[in-house]
Order: structure tokens, then sequence, then C-alpha cells
């Protein structure tokens, strides 16, 4: 079977070519359409059939008969809406077959607290899984080395949907040698604006993703397998626990990037581009990756730089930011 466009509500390539003819014609008879396509008249009307019981075709009054398509936008909506709604129903069904295994199985064989997910393609997917099913919070450990292909965007367009809805927190900790990445930072950035509540860790012992406390998804970490080849996928138990603590542990010493506020305390307003920049020299980034952060000029980010190292009296860049921080200016 040849994969067509409106192949993925289920209408097969005999009954797109029809259908998308008919769009063209305005309306044609079954004898029309049969010496356009070479097809034979009774293949025709079973073609028109399927259509019809689709909502993709009507059949016009008079003889012969003669069919019309209905409006593609129209008759598209409606598919997917059909669609849509199974999906639904199966995702519903799923959960509900979910939850009646997780009830019969209280006491679990150790063997099946961990799962080895194998393959970037799998590691990637388990990734995506422990965001989708997200009930209350995310939580990430963020570090280097980044695999080749690695995109942060693309890596958080699942905990962007969640942010956008609004249901689901999202915290993550960041090892300060990934913020040297290029367009690392930005992208940070863009998912702080978003709503993601982030801070930054002098060192991360690895990749980490916790799903409420039901999931967390960890890099194997043996020598000759990458962190993107292989991964453990930890369900409910003692680990799972121990790789909670971990997190929070760990978020309560690091810095915070997104706390703002508008005064210094000693009257003097901050300004914006100053109160943006405060929480990345808590954590020691370089003029330079602030620069390429907010698109703007190192000489720019300098100037604000010994502005806010006069409001704190500080001697150095990186003493400015831990002083605004001991402050709780960031």
């Amino acid at each position: 079977m040849t994969d067509t466009v409106w192949g993925v509500v289920g209408i097969l390539e005999p009954e797109e070519r029809l259908y998308e003819a008919l769009i063209l014609r305005g309306q044609a008879s079954v004898s029309d359409l049969a010496a356009e396509f070479g097809f034979t008249r009774s293949r025709v009307s079973r073609i028109l059939g399927r259509l019809a019981d689709r909502g993709l075709v009507t059949h016009l009054p008079g003889r012969p008969a003669r069919f019309s398509a209905v409006m593609p936008d129209v008759a598209a909506s409606e598919l997917i809406a059909a669609q849509e709604s199974q999906l639904r129903r199966l995702r519903e069904y799923a959960e509900q077959l979910a939850a009646a295994r997780r009830a019969s199985s209280t006491a679990r064989h150790p063997a099946e607290l961990i799962e080895v997910i194998e393959g970037p393609v799998n590691v990637h997917k388990a990734f995506t899984r422990l965001h989708r099913e997200a009930q209350t919070e995310m939580r990430v450990f963020d570090k280097p080395p980044y695999a080749a292909a690695e995109s942060l965007a693309e890596g958080n367009s699942e905990e962007y949907r969640l942010l956008a809805e609004g249901r689901v927190r999202c915290r993550a900790l960041y090892d300060r040698a990934g913020l040297t990445q290029p367009e690392r930072m930005a992208e940070i950035w863009k998912g702080i604006q978003q709503g993601e509540r982030a801070r930054v860790a002098g060192s991360l012992p690895m990749k980490m993703a916790i799903c409420d406390d039901r999931l967390a998804l960890i890099p194997v970490s043996a020598s000759g397998i990458s962190a993107e080849e292989a991964a453990y996928l930890v369900h409910p138990s003692s680990l799972l626990d121990a790789l909670s603590e971990l997190f929070e542990a760990t978020w309560e010493k690091a810095v915070p990037l997104n706390r703002r506020l508008t005064s210094s305390g000693n009257g003097q307003v901050l300004t914006k581009s100053e109160r943006d920049i405060l929480g990345l020299l808590a954590v020691g980034v370089t003029d330079e990756t602030i620069a390429r952060t907010f698109g703007w000029s190192v000489r720019t980010v300098r100037r604000h730089v010994r502005r806010i190292m006069e409001q704190t009296g500080a001697e150095t860049r990186f003493q400015a930011g831990m002083e605004a921080n001991r402050r709780g200016w960031v």
C-alpha cells in the first residue's frame, strides 16, 4: 500500500486520487472517473461508496448518478476530530490497563524495577515518555557532554508543551560547564521565560530525568558506552527514592537563575538587563557567553557588570554575582 497524505486518517491511495480529482472537477459521474483513471465502473462505484461513508463525497440527485467532493478543509477537520477521539479512548483504556497492572503488582520482582533501554532512538522515546506521563512535576539534571546531533530545543519541546499547558511544574538543574556550550544558554533562557524553574550547580554527577515520583531515566555509565546509547529506566523503588533525594539535595545548594527583585535593597533600582544577567554572574558565566545569550555586545555586558559591581561593592564580576545571590537579588 502506498503512503498518502490522506493516509494518516485511513484514506487509501485510490480513494485519495478519486477524491482529489472530484475536488478539481467539482462533480463527475462514475463513467467520467472510470475513463479518467482506467478503472472499471464497479471499482469506481466501490471507491465512491467508501468515500461517501467517510464523509468526503456526496451523491447528487438525478441520472446518471453524479458525485461531488466535500470541501477538503471541512472533510479533513471531521476526519481528524474523529481520529483524535479514538486516540483519546485508546489513551484512557491504556491508562486503565496500566492502573490495573500496578494494582495487581503489589510485590514486583527486583528484576522488574530497572529496565535497560538500548539505542539512541529508544532512549529518546523513553525521555519523551516521561514528559508525556508527568502529572505533577518533571525534574532534570542537564550536563555535558552532549551528542553532536543533540539539540536542547528539540529535547525541550515536550517540556515547553507541559509549561504551556500549565499543569506540570518543571525544574531543571544545569551543570555550570554546560552554560559555555554554543547557543546552550539562549535555549536555557527560553525555557526560563516559558516558566521553567532553573538553577545551576558547580558539577552534576550525571544526566537524569525524573517523572513525578514514578519513573527516572539515567544514562548507563560504562566504558565504551556513551550516554545516548543506553539508559536505565527506574521504577518505584528505594533507588528511585534515592535519586529523588539526590535531586532535592543538589537543588537546595544550587544557584537560582529565575528569581527576580526590582530593587537592590539600598534604594537603587536594577534595570531589567541587570536583573537578567545577575543569575549568570552568580554561577561564573563569562561575559562572552552572556553577550551571545542576549544578543548584546561584550562592551554592553561589561557596562552592566560594572554598575552591578558598584552597587554590591565587589571587586570582581564573580564576587558581584555571589553577593547578589547572598542578598537575594537572584
